[in-house]
């Protein structure tokens, strides 16, 4: 039987050995035999050790030899199965992304959110295409796509008022934050109901997952504040509603705990804005400062991220038998946020981006 002999010059052996030490590095087990195959055929080895060695039948070895001598250290490298032809082109899946971001009402069908059906129909009526349903979250995972939560957005909304907002007026509100070297503040309200909070949770197809609840309506209340540019969190507690006289004992709880001025960020709720807070923002505009957020855009406001955060943490999925229970939890909650500023801080990102 016709046998193979190489000989190797001692670069070929420098190239080589390097590209050993580089399909080791990455894991590339087939790579590693078809180096070996050549290097064991340049020390003298015959294809049947070689072979045997490898535990590869002797035409794959000389194949190996072949891909070698056409084409070097390069022939060697694996190459990855070019699979199935996708079905729509680089050009179509663009366009289908542009569909997909215009939303479904400017693709003539009803509803605000994409739903798989609705999907499968656009494909199909655009491309030709038929998927099945249950590839199609590959197909847009792929493109860039998740499934998600949707969110309501008031329909009062003013896009121009909030573009005027983060490209105006916030750059104003932080060059006077500065220029005063004063606490920049966000602030809002929260309650945490007794009877818990609920979200997503594992369990069997068909066993809704539960968790008890004393089914109370009682509801702890929090005043909060966090500070754009250390991460620091003020907050009080409370049993009773929040009101303006509330509000007003807790922001000068806050002047009293500080010495430098406070550029304070708010909403417009009504015991913001009422007779009794102009009164008190007036009586004290030596040390506060006051602004107030576009009307209808919590998701202006990096606080209600904190609240998401303190119920995914403590109140979600838990079972609170008394109202103590729940008043120890959020306390709980809230002072591993009081102590972790730079998770504070992450949650400004949208105004991050904005000075970008």
């Amino acid at each position: 039987m016709l046998s193979f002999y190489i000989r190797l010059s001692a670069e070929q052996r420098r190239e080589l050995n390097g590209e050993l030490e580089r399909a080791r590095r990455a894991g590339d087990g087939p790579r590693v035999n078809r180096v070996l195959s050549i290097l064991a055929l340049d020390e003298g080895a015959t294809v049947s050790v070689v072979a045997r060695l490898l535990r590869v039948c002797q035409e794959t070895v000389r194949g190996w030899l072949k891909r070698y001598l056409l084409h070097g250290a390069r022939g060697l490298q694996s190459k990855r199965s070019p699979g199935r032809a996708p079905k729509l082109t680089q050009a179509q899946r663009r366009k289908l992304c542009q569909l997909i971001d215009a939303g479904p009402a400017s693709a003539g069908l009803s509803g605000n959110c994409w739903r798989s059906p609705m999907l499968q129909y656009l494909i199909q009526e655009h491309f030709g295409v038929l998927y099945s349903v249950h590839y199609l979250s590959a197909l847009l995972r792929s493109l860039g796509y998740s499934y998600q939560k949707a969110r309501f957005v008031s329909d009062h909304l003013d896009p121009l008022s909030r573009e005027q907002w983060l490209s105006t007026t916030w750059p104003q509100i932080l060059e006077l934050a500065r220029d005063k070297n004063a606490y920049l503040l966000f602030g809002d309200e929260a309650s945490f109901p007794q009877w818990g909070t609920l979200t997503y949770s594992w369990a069997r197809k068909g066993q809704q997952p539960t968790v008890k609840t004393c089914g109370k309506r009682k509801g702890y209340k929090v005043f909060g504040l966090i500070e754009d540019f250390t991460g620091r969190l003020f907050y009080h507690c409370q049993e009773e509603r929040l009101t303006s006289q509330s509000y007003a004992a807790y922001l000068k709880a806050v002047l009293a705990k500080t010495r430098k001025h406070i550029v304070l960020i708010q909403d417009s709720a009504r015991y913001h804005t009422s007779a009794a807070m102009s009164a008190f923002f007036q009586q004290h505009q030596d040390r506060l400062t006051v602004f107030a957020l576009p009307c209808y855009s919590p998701d202006y406001n990096p606080i209600e991220k904190l609240w998401k955060k303190v119920k995914e943490k403590g109140t979600h999925l838990q079972y609170f038998p008394t109202f103590e229970a729940l008043k120890n939890k959020v306390h709980e909650t809230l002072s591993l946020f009081q102590n972790a500023p730079q998770e504070v801080l992450s949650l400004f990102g949208l105004y991050r981006r904005a000075i970008a």
